[in-house]
């Protein structure tokens, strides 16, 4: 299992740790490798890896009980499947057993985001990120957490002194995935709150895919990868990614290709081409893998796109669906501008 994991072999992988756990229910390493957002559950390309997650997990918690480690998957599970409720406490649960764990620390923070807690976020990671070590691996990721709660309240300058500080490729000793997908999501939240670009950070991050991303091979990564491409005029992935589906090789399917045409659309300017392909996209951009609000990235950009092209209905009916689901001071925010329109 775990060769097939690194070898890149991950539907052989998800389905020989599947019947791995059914002998050996406390294999928590061949379990682990199922869950989380980079995991081979969230990569299969599977629209239910959500409900995957808290499936398999579910299935074997008779042998775990109350462990702290079991208990932080099993809640951050629940919140992404959207039982944001549940998530939290278990996450809460998690960390009262064990305070210094990272990992109970991001579920927390992704049940924080769902239920629009972002105040109360921000009052816990403001407690719990100083005695993390800088050199710790989600270190840079929290500060993410912290940044989307500070672009909720309108301050980018704060969003962005977070980046300069804690997240970009030269101060971060994030994994890879996490570090390009942080800083290139960041920087391009910042751009959607109305902020100017700003060439430097791109240019670096631009240089950081290309070393460490040189070509098309994760779904998740390579919706990053164009945007950084309209954000500093270098080619798209998309020929990349049509390649692959040709050969039958996309697992997240077309929307990613929606969804990278419409990124880079946006990125250089182009609302109009921006606007069709992230709308073709919405229904299934749940198999690029990563969390929601990782994933609502794209729909942010939607928005954005339509609000800029005059068309406020529209965006108006997707802030409304979300402000139903949650509050959010950004969202009320869009939401007042659109109906100005």
């Amino acid at each position: 299992v775990l060769a097939s994991a690194i070898e890149g072999r991950g539907a052989y992988a998800m389905t020989r740790a599947e019947a791995h756990l059914e002998e050996y229910p406390r294999d928590a390493v061949v379990l682990s490798l199922l869950l989380g957002a980079f995991g081979l559950y969230a990569f299969s390309g599977r629209a239910d890896h959500d409900a995957a997650r808290v499936a398999i997990c579910e299935r074997h918690a008779r042998h775990y009980g109350h462990d702290w480690w079991f208990l932080t998957y099993l809640g951050w599970s629940h919140t992404e499947a959207g039982n944001a409720g549940a998530g939290r406490l278990l996450a809460e649960r998690a960390l009262d057993q064990r305070a210094a764990n990272a990992n109970g620390a991001h579920a927390l923070a992704h049940a924080l985001f769902e239920q629009g807690q972002f105040a109360e976020a921000r009052t816990f990671m403001d407690g719990w990120l100083p005695a993390y070590d800088r050199a710790g691996i989600l270190n840079g990721h929290l500060c993410w957490h912290l940044a989307l709660g500070a672009l909720d309240e309108g301050d980018t300058a704060m969003a962005l002194r977070l980046y300069h500080e804690r997240i970009k490729p030269a101060v971060s000793q994030a994994a890879p995935l996490n570090l390009l997908t942080d800083a290139a999501s960041l920087l391009w939240r910042v751009e959607l709150a109305g902020a100017p670009r700003p060439v430097e950070p791109w240019a670096e991050i631009a240089a950081y895919s290309t070393a460490m991303f040189p070509k098309s091979d994760l779904a998740f990564a390579d919706v990053h990868r164009a945007i950084i491409a309209g954000a500093t005029g270098g080619a798209s992935p998309l020929g990349e990614l049509e390649a692959l589906q040709t050969q039958d090789k996309l697992a997240a399917g077309p929307a990613l290709i929606d969804l990278a045409r419409g990124l880079h659309a946006f990125a250089a300017g182009d609302f109009a081409s921006a606007i069709p392909a992230l709308e073709a996209a919405q229904a299934d951009v749940v198999r690029i893998g990563g969390s929601h609000a990782q994933r609502q990235l794209c729909e942010d950009s939607l928005i954005v796109a339509l609000m800029r092209t005059g068309q406020a209905g529209k965006a108006r009916s997707l802030i409304d669906q979300r402000l139903h689901r949650r509050p959010s001071a950004r969202d009320a925010a869009w939401r007042a501008q659109t109906t100005a329109a």
